[in-house]
Parts: structure tokens; C-alpha cells; sequence
């Protein structure tokens, strides 16, 4: 269930949790006065399982070349080393 974050001008600041399909809240619980809701800074997101990440969704083919590019970056050709 989500909570969300309002602010009443009598009582300030206060967080509801909303049931499933409740609406916004218009008046506050405490006063009855008219709330706004606002934008939460605090949202933690939790990832759990395969498929969050880039890596899980690559290509054979972008995974074999990624190899192939990352064996041969600590290789150094004559042109290169020692300069």
C-alpha cells in the first residue's frame, strides 16, 4: 500500500497510508482542512531476481564481442607499449 506525504496548513506535514484504490486525500484526518499532497524525496526502490540489469538482457552476440574486447585490453601491441 502506498504512502504518500501531505501538508495541512493547521497541522503541517504528515504522511497516510492509502488502501487499495482510495483516492487522494482533499481534508486532512485531523482538522478537516483543506491538504495538498506532495512529492516524496523518500522512494527506495528494491531489485530482486535477473532482468534488472543491462547485462541480463544483452545479445549472444554483444556478449561475445564484449569478451573478445575485454581479453585483448590488457594486451599491449609493439605500437603501443613502452611509449
Amino acid at each position: 500500500m502506498p504512502i504518500y506525504e501531505y501538508n495541512c496548513d493547521n497541522c503541517g506535514r504528515f504522511e497516510f497510508l492509502h488502501g487499495p484504490g482510495e483516492g487522494a486525500l482533499t481534508r486532512c484526518p485531523k482538522c478537516g482542512s483543506p491538504v495538498r499532497r506532495l512529492f516524496s524525496s523518500r522512494m527506495g526502490v528494491i531489485f530482486h531476481g535477473s532482468g534488472y540489469y543491462v547485462t541480463d538482457h544483452r545479445s549472444e552476440e554483444y556478449r561475445k564481442a564484449a569478451r573478445a574486447e575485454s581479453a585483448g585490453a590488457g594486451s599491449c601491441s609493439s605500437d603501443s607499449c613502452g611509449k
